[in-house]
């Protein structure tokens, strides 16, 4: 790999979400504003908050991928992205009605899942008061 160009690879807990060669630039979040890389950048670590992440490759342009709060580190020419979600693959217009239908599914699945724990513990609290009563 050239001196110009980065590689770039973007990971969730569960997989590895993009691994891109020769990324030219990256802008992403921080909790500090929009903070930009090119391939000569010092090495450094950053904070990501929830937004938009962006980077250019010289074969397929730019791309447009939300990501979720998580960290950002680049060492030379590799720079590795930890985030907790990522939602990519559109165009930047769409990209905002993909990020609400998937807060949309994890809001009601943790909805689902509050109301399953609650079920458990309310079932726990009635057999352990009918067998202190006992």
């Amino acid at each position: 790999m050239d001196t110009q160009s980065m590689h770039l690879r973007i990971l969730l807990p569960f997989k590895v979400f993009a691994d891109e060669n020769e990324v030219s630039n990256i802008v992403m979040e921080t909790s500090k504003g929009s903070y930009g890389l090119l391939p000569q950048r010092l090495d450094c670590v950053a904070a990501l908050v929830p937004g938009i992440f962006m980077y250019e490759t010289k074969n397929e342009g730019t791309k447009y991928i939300a990501v979720d709060a998580g960290v950002m580190v680049k060492a030379g020419s590799e720079v590795l992205v930890s985030v907790r979600n990522a939602i990519g693959g559109v165009e930047l217009g769409k990209l905002s009605a993909l990020v609400k239908q998937e807060f949309e599914q994890q809001e009601a699945a943790e909805t689902n899942v509050l109301s399953v724990t609650a079920k458990l513990e309310s079932g726990f609290i009635y057999a352990f008061d009918k067998f202190r009563n006992q």
